[in-house]
């Protein structure tokens, strides 16, 4: 092997470590999985950087294109929630390797990633001991199947090089697998460096030959809401003040039609977005007299202080509005029972007259938490009553908002992926 190919190669794997250590927040992807990550890169390099010291011909790992197409598909804006990434799935019939675990759109999938060359794809294993494809796709569909939690909706194969048209073939006849558009792009740009005012981009290879095919388990369809929605055109907000324009611009954003992207509430969100913390309190609480605090507030004087600070630097609406605009927001049974019951005994007559606006621009829909979600272990952290509520998100394909991020960890590191996106905690003032 030539020395300039070991360090082509070494530069691939410094130029991908940066990239995963810049991954769009957007993935939501875990620490865990992110170190994961770092990991397989830096053990790479660490190899290559023993074969530059060593003048003996060896082959060259083809790891690093792997870790590469890996990366490249965790670029992608349709990929969030990734929770598992290039571990097995243990699971009671035996583990299976799956590359990444993750939402795409708006359903779980599981992806897997092949940097081989296409003529060295085997369908039905080969003399060097390779179990070739299609044994591997039969596991990786029992593993599916047999799992509850972690059962995806389909499960994804990229194909970093290309595929024959032969074997895709046999994955549709025998899989009923269909082409799935990845919109990779056709060249990865991997990593830029700045240098004065020059911009280099580091383009490490290219995916015009990728193909990526999707076999599917689950047609994930919605159920019908409880009621029919309160009003279906926007009612205006009454004698707005001045300090709640952030909060008219979230209500009138969202759509009031339509089913093609919703976005489920639960309790925090709703208490967030009509809070007088959220809503122009923020500066007042914090100037208030120490005495004061603590007559109004009691033991959560700390609490609310953080928090009204927290609303300065940085207004939860104007994040609230960034996310919902556009979508029709859904809130299941139980969580509106217990949004109105803290507004009953804590909100204040401002908050009480958002919250009865933000209730009509709202669609109720049955507690129906998918099975994958019910199925968790019950514990502390994984309470039912956030089972239901990020479960019934999950059956509408509607990511939940919400600053329940204990909850959100749970899932996360119990290997599924769930929609989620999170907010700053805001609380019920009186005001």
């Amino acid at each position: 092997m030539e020395i300039e190919e070991i360090e082509t190669a070494k530069k691939r794997c410094k130029s991908v470590i940066r990239t995963i250590e810049k991954l769009p927040i957007s993935t939501a992807i875990t620490a865990s999985c992110r170190r994961t990550l770092l990991k397989l890169a830096s053990s790479e390099l660490s190899f290559l950087s023993t074969l530059s010291s060593d003048p003996s011909p060896q082959p060259l790992s083809v790891n690093i294109g792997h870790i590469e197409s890996v990366v490249r598909i965790l670029q992608l804006p349709s990929i969030t929630g990734v929770s598992r990434v290039c571990k097995p799935i243990p699971l009671p019939i035996g583990g299976v390797h799956v590359d990444l675990v993750c939402t795409l759109g708006k359903v779980p999938v599981w992806i897997i990633v092949s940097d081989r060359n296409p003529r060295y794809i085997s369908w039905s294993g080969d003399r060097h001991g390779s179990k070739g494809l299609s044994l591997r796709i039969e596991q990786i569909l029992a593993a599916a199947h047999s799992s509850t939690t972690l059962k995806p909706s389909s499960v994804i194969l990229f194909f970093a090089n290309g595929l024959p048209s032969l074997i895709y073939e046999k994955l549709r006849d025998e899989f009923g697998a269909v082409y799935f558009n990845f919109d990779v792009g056709s060249d990865f740009e991997c990593d830029e460096t700045v240098e004065g005012e020059w911009v280099h981009v580091v383009r490490t290879r290219s995916y015009k030959e990728a193909v990526s095919v999707e076999i599917k388990l689950i047609d994930h369809q919605c159920d019908s809401p409880s009621t029919e929605p309160e009003v279906v055109v926007q009612a205006e907000v009454p004698e707005l003040s001045q300090k709640e324009v952030a909060f008219s611009s979230v209500i009138s954003s969202m759509r009031l039609l339509g089913e093609d992207c919703f976005i489920n509430f639960d309790t925090t969100a709703l208490v967030a977005l009509v809070s007088g913390i959220s809503n122009g309190c923020a500066e007042r609480i914090v100037d208030m007299p120490e005495t004061e605090l603590e007559e109004k507030f009691k033991g959560n004087t700390v609490f609310v202080i953080a928090q009204a600070r927290s609303e300065i630097e940085n207004p939860v609406l104007v994040k609230m509005r960034t996310v919902v605009s556009g979508k029709r927001g859904i809130v299941c049974e139980s969580v509106l029972s217990e949004f109105k019951e803290l507004v009953s005994m804590y909100a204040g007559p401002n908050e009480k007259r958002r919250a009865e606006q933000l209730l009509k621009s709202l669609m109720v829909v049955n507690d129906s938490p998918t099975d994958r979600v019910k199925s968790l272990p019950t514990t502390r952290k994984l309470a039912m009553k956030n089972k239901t509520v990020f479960g019934t998100g999950d059956r509408w394909g509607a990511p939940t908002l919400t600053a329940n991020m204990a909850f959100v960890r749970a899932v996360a590191q119990s290997g599924m992926s769930l929609s989620t996106i999170d907010h700053s905690p805001r609380a019920l003032t009186g005001d």
